[in-house]
């Protein structure tokens, strides 16, 4: 190597003040090789504060189809009902359905509990994002009674300590 391009390449910065360094040594950015399933790509400039549009959900036809429980007696489905709002992937949500269940579950008719049965079958974030009034939910669920229920429930005007229940009839 000559001595004149050892020196061109010793005095030359390592990268100009108007490029930012680059990791790979292509200088394209691309998109994420492996996103997670229906995610958008989209940059996300929304506040947590304000209330976004539901356009991050799950799309319907996306959804697992929920089991068919034909014959079930309410008290069966209260009893599953109960269970399925402690055990529910996230501990946000646990505390939030189980002392719902805990203190409505009782009095409701059947066919509200068939509409909490369908509400259960969304999503875990969803549902969290919902109650919290951080996204509108969509259409099929934004007149519902049970969940403006839920979203009181989940502002906690009363400021109590939330435990998870015993399990015990509701």
């Amino acid at each position: 190597m000559s001595a004149l391009r050892f020196y061109r390449l010793a005095s030359r910065p390592a990268f100009s003040k108007s490029q930012s360094r680059l990791i790979s040594s292509t200088r394209v950015w691309k998109a994420d090789p492996f996103p997670l399933p229906l995610q958008s790509h989209r940059p996300s400039n929304k506040n947590d504060s304000e209330v976004a549009k539901n356009d991050d959900s799950v799309p319907p036809e996306f959804m697992p189809k929920p089991l068919e429980r034909h014959g079930e007696d309410v008290e069966t489905l209260r009893a599953r009902l109960v269970y399925q709002s402690r055990k529910r992937g996230n501990l946000e949500m646990d505390l939030i359905l189980s002392t719902f269940a805990k203190e409505n579950l009782a009095t409701m008719s059947e066919a509200e509990l068939n509409e909490f049965d369908k509400l259960m079958d969304e999503p875990d974030w969803d549902l969290y994002y919902w109650c919290t009034r951080k996204r509108e939910p969509p259409a099929r669920w934004a007149t519902s009674p049970l969940l403006e229920q839920l979203r009181k429930h989940a502002q906690n005007e009363g400021k109590v300590v939330r435990r998870m229940p015993d399990l015990s009839k509701p």
